[in-house]
């Protein structure tokens, strides 16, 4: 087969690749979107929400975050469904036959899971969290609240040599209680800092401490002051105290893995933020691993046609998607690195892909 015949045959794969593609996350949306509002209509009711808020405020900023997480459901479908019509009509084994190899006929395949993923990418990394920040602030104001506080108990480090430490903090008034601030040297404590309760000034943007007891420690001596209020810059701020629900998720490429550093530097875990940016990576792979899957599960020409395709398709995406929360479960509240759950999902179904495209006929 001469170029320009493959080159017509690339891009008559590639346009109904993401024509395919399109089309499946038209219908899905159209489906969920009618579901979602049945669901929370009386919600939406409830709070008195306007309708042009609901539909700028929720299902367009909703509908990015949707397409995202379930973009290698929709390219696998999308992978299956065509290629499934081309086989039984016997294109794919005409395409064969004229001297096309197998992985030759994988290359507009890939392309089109490229050009998906460096999409799914750019969504993850820099649309989404726009978006996700419009769609946190409509459920503040209408829905549920999606700002808490951390445990109680809680310790931050500020500082190489400074601990601070709320036994609770009150997000609704601003105000922590039974505070603690140290200050270590290699030889011991030099400096503690005790207040009943604390509260940030906004306008001098210091704390205030009330029934405060300061100690400072020079070898053997102690110095001790009391008093009701006083008020001190210390190093840390009132988000230190507070967490929002899927803070990740309205982070972008940069704000992550900044977020990361300082909450290493303060000497506090953020394993679901490290698993966020590493399966931001990962993610846009996969649908390159699953568009390969389906071709090889679709190819072959099948009595049965495009039902069992769908259903062998279904059942191998939806198992991605099971071992990807699995993962995610482990690398939060387990003991299993980050980067490795995030990639696991990947690393297992490239296996999984490489048998496939062995025993494919070709």
């Amino acid at each position: 087969m001469n170029r320009s015949k493959i080159k017509i045959l690339d891009l008559y794969i590639i346009k109904k690749f993401l024509g395919s593609f399109a089309g499946v996350i038209a219908l899905v949306i159209l489906i969920v979107v009618a579901v979602d509002a049945a669901e929370n209509i009386q919600d939406f009711l409830d709070s008195k929400a306007p309708a042009w808020d609901i539909f700028l405020g929720y299902y367009c900023n909703f509908i990015p975050y949707f397409v995202n997480l379930l973009s290698p459901i929709f390219v696998f479908i999308a992978v299956i469904y065509f290629t499934s019509k081309l086989s039984r009509h016997s294109e794919i084994v005409a395409m064969l036959n004229t001297g096309m190899s197998f992985y030759r006929l994988m290359i507009p395949y890939i392309i089109s899971a490229i050009v998906i993923g460096i999409l799914s990418f750019y969504l993850a990394n820099f649309l989404i969290p726009q978006t996700n920040r419009g769609l946190m602030e409509f459920k503040e104001r209408y829905g549920s609240r999606q700002i808490k506080t951390r445990n109680v108990d809680c310790h931050i480090k500020i500082s190489a040599n400074g601990y601070v430490y709320v036994k609770y903090w009150e997000h609704s008034s601003g105000k922590g209680y039974d505070f603690s601030y140290e200050k270590l040297e290699k030889d011991g404590v030099k400096y503690k800092l005790y207040a009943s309760t604390i509260e940030r000034d906004t306008v001098e943007n210091q704390w205030i401490l009330n029934n405060y007891v300061k100690h400072v420690y020079n070898g053997i001596n102690e110095t001790m002051e009391t008093g009701v209020k006083m008020n001190s810059a210390l190093g840390f701020d009132v988000s230190d105290f507070v967490i929002i629900r899927q803070g990740h998720s309205m982070m972008s490429y940069s704000e992550i893995r900044k977020f990361i550093k300082e909450e290493k530097a303060k000497g506090v875990e953020a394993k679901d933020y490290e698993y966020e940016k590493h399966r931001r990576i990962a993610f846009p792979f996969a649908t390159i691993i699953l568009s390969v899957i389906g071709l090889c599960v679709s190819s072959r020409k099948s009595r049965q046609g495009v039902g069992l395709h769908l259903l062998l398709g279904l059942l191998i995406t939806f198992s991605f998607v099971m071992l990807m929360q699995f993962a995610q479960v482990f690398a939060t509240f387990g003991n299993f690195p980050p980067l490795w759950a995030a990639w696991t999902p990947n690393i297992i179904y490239s296996f999984l892909c490489i048998f496939l495209i062995i025993k494919t006929p070709k």
